[in-house]
């Protein structure tokens, strides 16, 4: 048998273990409370921020851990979590809004381990503690404000190019219907509108002695705004997540319109769902005086305005189409005015050419700021400032009337940018700090456990043959840790029940191994052959079914989510630990014991 097991194969197993050991290490020396501070736009992590963190932590007596600075941020460690909440307010309002402070775990590994790369495995929501969202994004709102501009966009463009238009009618939101008196006007509007708006596809119908003509957004454009609306609001609630301060958080698309939330180690779990779910933002409109509010009130509809509420209840008459809204701010500070009052000092980007133009045009009449929010699925928009322009706007002006939370709440929204439809959580789950730790706790007994009672029964039952599983399990454990805290995955509660479920299918090969050496044995073979053919052809049997089980895991892993993805990638990385260590690792070990001696028998378990 010595002859079919050669000698670089026990080298290269050497290896494998030896570098498994060292990255599986990492995971047994534990983690820190830390504060993590990175600097916001515009700012750098310099010496001086560094002193002033000290500063900070010296004048509240606070004593940490250790202080380091690397990759452009500070880690600031602490002995216990109780002094890193209290750290955390004590930094977060000496530095205010320049910086993100947020807390986080370090882990405890050394350096030399660090040089080599080794890091432990990241710890999932249900591990660390904090709190998850399932958040749905209403599309059609974006749908229908892209047909509330062409409203107003396509009977403009036909005014000016003298096409007479009866009237427009919006009968669904994803559609618009023109209505003409004449076939030829009809024509010659579908033929320039076709060149003008390309997103949309018109069809002519005719009703009345009328000439209608209706569009609607072609199937491409409709899939491709979605997809926009989307990947914006990832993106804008990962930004609003940095300005929350929370470290390791995950945004992720789930499905054709939801996108998932989770928020490691969070503890104003009511402020986080605040802020992620609020559309909050503003849009800058001019006051309608040329007509009489009394008129819009008593019925009378004007076309291009409408009734808007002050924050004291009033109404106010403004027209609907926004000089500036909230995507071209790039920056929002809270700050305060020329009287002590607190504001929003805004700086915006891009083109203003209509914003200076339009203000520069209405020197002393007022300009109105709509700050519009979204309450329990509903829309709310409320005038929060009415003031008369007094000159040519620029690129940096200030929002007024607010109060100082309202102000540090807006200028949070407003530099994370706003939402591009509005979100509404449909699933929240809180997982406390305390229950994080305590499924560690009970993740490791069940490992333990399990582990325990599998070691057990193999050397019951199995004897030498047994303890020579054992050791291949073990070394299949180190393995699957090693090869998570490689790749950077995130060990999750369900991931330790992959685990469990792993070194359990690890040993069913062995029992296929062991149980054909036995039948082997029963034939009359000799103990040499018998060992052999064991491994041979249990072989075939144990690759058919662990490969099985690995494209069912592939399956859970591509269509699943969440504690779904977590048990499906520990589940395959541990079927392909398991082939290596229960089949080439365990006949290595048997070989070494008894091939390269002359056996009369042996004997395979009980």
């Amino acid at each position: 048998m010595s002859t079919t097991f050669p000698r670089w194969k026990y080298y290269l197993l050497g290896v494998i273990f030896f570098i498994s050991l060292i990255y599986a290490l990492p995971n047994v020396f534990g983690e820190d409370p830390a504060v993590q501070i990175t600097a916001l736009k515009g700012k750098t992590i310099s010496s001086e921020t560094l002193s002033r963190v000290k500063e900070l932590l010296r004048d509240a007596k606070l004593e940490p851990k250790a202080i380091v600075e690397e990759d452009n941020a500070i880690l600031v460690r602490f002995s216990n979590p109780d002094v890193q909440l209290k750290a955390k307010e004590v930094i977060k309002q000496g530095l205010q809004e320049d910086y993100s402070v947020a807390l986080n775990l370090a882990p405890v590994t050394p350096k030399w381990l660090q040089v080599l790369g080794a890091e432990p495995m990241k710890l999932g929501l249900d591990l660390r503690g904090g709190v998850h969202f399932l958040m749905e994004v209403d599309v059609n709102s974006v749908i229908n404000r892209r047909f509330e501009s062409y409203s107003i966009e396509i009977p403009k463009l036909l005014r000016d190019e003298k096409v007479p238009l009866k009237r427009m009618e919006r009968t669904n939101t994803d559609s618009l219907t023109l209505v003409f008196e004449q076939s030829l006007d009809r024509d010659k509007a579908k033929s320039l509108l076709e060149k003008r708006e390309s997103e949309l596809t018109f069809s002519k119908e005719e009703q009345n002695d009328l000439f209608l003509l209706e569009g609607s957004l072609s199937p491409m454009t409709e899939q491709a705004i979605r997809n926009e609306t989307i990947e914006q609001t990832i993106m804008t609630l990962r930004n609003r997540v940095n300005e929350l301060g929370v470290a390791e958080a995950l945004v992720q698309r789930h499905g054709n319109n939801r996108i998932v939330v989770e928020l490691p180690g969070i503890q104003d779990t009511a402020y986080a769902k605040d802020i992620l779910g609020k559309t909050a933002t503003v849009k800058f409109l001019m006051e309608d005086d040329a007509h009489n509010i009394q008129d819009v009130l008593g019925g009378q509809p004007i076309i291009g305005s409408k009734i808007y509420m002050d924050r004291s209840g009033r109404p106010v008459l403004l027209k609907t189409q926004p000089i500036l809204t909230g995507e071209s701010i790039n920056g929002a500070t809270t700050g305060h005015d020329h009287d002590g009052r607190p504001a929003v000092n805004i700086r915006i980007g891009g083109d203003i050419s209509l914003f200076s133009k339009t203000t520069l045009e209405n020197v002393h009449h007022r300009m109105a700021v709509d700050y519009i929010e979204v309450k329990d699925g509903k829309t709310i928009e409320t005038i929060i400032s009415l003031a008369t322009i007094q000159s040519a706007l620029g690129n940096q002006f200030q929002i007024t009337g607010l109060s100082q939370q309202e102000a540090r709440d807006l200028a949070l929204l407003l530099r994370a940018g706003a939402l591009p439809a509005t979100v509404s959580i449909v699933e929240e789950s809180i997982v406390g700090p305390s229950m994080g730790q305590e499924n560690i706790q009970m993740g490791m007994i069940s490992v333990a456990v399990g582990l325990g009672l599998v070691l057990f029964f193999m050397t019951l039952y199995y004897s030498v043959f047994g303890l020579i599983a054992n050791v291949a399990l073990l070394m299949n454990l180190v393995l699957l840790v090693a090869l998570m805290s490689l790749i950077g995955a995130t060990l999750t509660l369900p991931g330790i029940a992959g685990i469990v479920l792993t070194l359990g299918m690890a040993v069913d090969a062995n029992v296929l191994i062991f149980e054909r050496i036995r039948e082997e044995l029963r034939l009359g073979l000799s103990p040499q052959t018998s060992i052999h053919r064991g491994f041979e052809f249990a072989f075939a049997t144990i690759v058919d079914s662990n490969l099985t089980t690995l494209i069912v895991g592939i399956i859970l892993f591509a269509m699943g989510t969440g504690p779904v993805k977590g048990f499906a990638v520990t589940l395959c990385i541990g079927i392909l630990t398991s082939l290596l260590t229960a089949t080439t690792g365990t006949r290595a070990l048997v070989n070494l014991l008894y091939g390269r001696r002359s056996l009369k028998q042996v004997r395979v378990g009980i």
